[in-house]
């Protein structure tokens, strides 16, 4: 692996506190300044309350001040990729445009499925439905 983005993604997934489902995600943003924010999924005994991956990365960034994503990778075991879940796919919008690219790696970082945002959220609703 030489891709920093990816590195990080999957050494988030290591960090992962998902002692229900043995689930590990991490993920990584890459921000318009070109600086890397990672996140892991977080469970909780009360299901509903734990965390994804996505959402940890996005408070990371948004705690060290960018405010832009410019690109996504999301690393998880198997054979599958591991999208987005609807929620995370919104979380995403919040900071990043459609054309955003978000690659899905496997646990060594090889890419499985790579997609623009657009194409896991079409017709979304961003801040520019709002004028923003």
């Amino acid at each position: 692996m030489s891709d920093p983005l990816i590195e990080a993604a999957v050494a988030a997934r290591l960090r992962a506190h998902a002692p229900y489902s043995r689930f590990l995600v991490g993920a990584a943003l890459r921000c318009d300044d070109d600086s890397l924010h990672a996140g892991c999924n977080v469970e909780n005994a009360a299901y509903p309350q734990g965390t994804c991956a996505e959402a940890g990365a996005i408070a990371a960034m948004v705690l060290a001040g960018p405010r832009r994503i410019a690109e996504v990778v999301i690393a998880a075991a198997g054979p599958l990729p591991c999208t987005p879940c609807g929620g995370c796919r919104q979380k995403l919008r919040e900071f990043a445009g459609p054309e955003v690219v978000i690659r899905m790696v496997d646990q060594q970082g090889s890419v499985l499925l790579q997609s623009t945002l657009e194409e896991l959220l079409p017709h979304s609703f961003g801040p520019g439905n709002l004028g923003f």
